[in-house]
């Protein structure tokens, strides 16, 4: 488990949970506006965080903070996660997985085996657009859709959520994604925004209104859709 970083404390990590985040490095994706792209280019170069640590700590403030997050890069590319989350699990925290969704096996083992109370399944784009957006050519989308199938049946909390960037997508591109996710519990339109660790730096947000015009064209489709990164 090669954990690159760790935030004690956060509240807008795990929805409605005072939680902190678990940071893991290395990903299968490129996407060009990842917000963390030294954990996805370089993450076996950055310092590495020893796991009994990210649990001391933990075990120390069990009667405060309610969960963990655990996000990436991308996690489910580690065989030992399901370890690390029982043993989180043991504390008696929460667990919310941040995820790509390209390890519907992963997922399914880790709902099967109650490891998770909450899943955030990132959306790259429409499917027409998907390998352009995750940044590879070709893309095997069958394990992509697997998972936002197996999430819509689940009863566990999840949510869809993309980052909406100028460049990559379109009005029609989120149409196409509102009939794709129609029928989900919940979807995030995330407003990008440059961490300073972009892949590829020089993108551009939407405006609110814009952001808000596509809120309008999903809700119909959707149970529950909302704005994040915007004030």
């Amino acid at each position: 488990m090669q954990i690159h970083g760790f935030n004690k404390t956060t509240l807008l990590d795990y929805p409605k949970h005072l939680a902190a985040t678990v940071f893991l490095g290395g990903c299968n994706m490129r996407c060009p506006f990842c917000h963390n792209a030294s954990l996805v280019l370089n993450a076996f170069s950055q310092p590495t965080i020893p796991e009994q640590e990210v649990l001391s700590y933990l075990a120390k403030r069990k009667t405060i903070l309610e969960g963990v997050c655990i996000t990436g890069g991308e996690p489910t590319l580690y065989p030992d996660l399901p370890e690390f989350i029982s043993r989180i699990k043991a504390l008696g925290f929460k667990v919310k997985l941040d995820t790509n969704g390209t390890n519907p096996k992963m997922m399914t083992s880790l709902m099967s085996n109650g490891l998770l109370d909450y899943i955030a399944m990132d959306i790259k784009n429409s499917k027409e657009k998907y390998s352009l957006t995750a940044g590879l050519d070709p893309i095997s989308m069958e394990p992509i859709l697997e998972s936002v199938n197996l999430l819509k049946s689940s009863h566990l909390d999840y949510e869809f959520r993309t980052t909406i960037v100028q460049e990559y997508h379109t009005t029609e591109d989120i149409l196409s994604i509102g009939h794709w996710l129609s029928g989900a519990n919940a979807y995030y339109l995330q407003s990008y925004q440059d961490s300073g660790d972009i892949l590829k730096p020089g993108l551009h947000s939407h405006t609110k209104e814009t952001l808000e015009e596509y809120v309008t064209l999903l809700s119909p489709m959707i149970s529950y859709v909302s704005i994040r990164g915007v004030d």
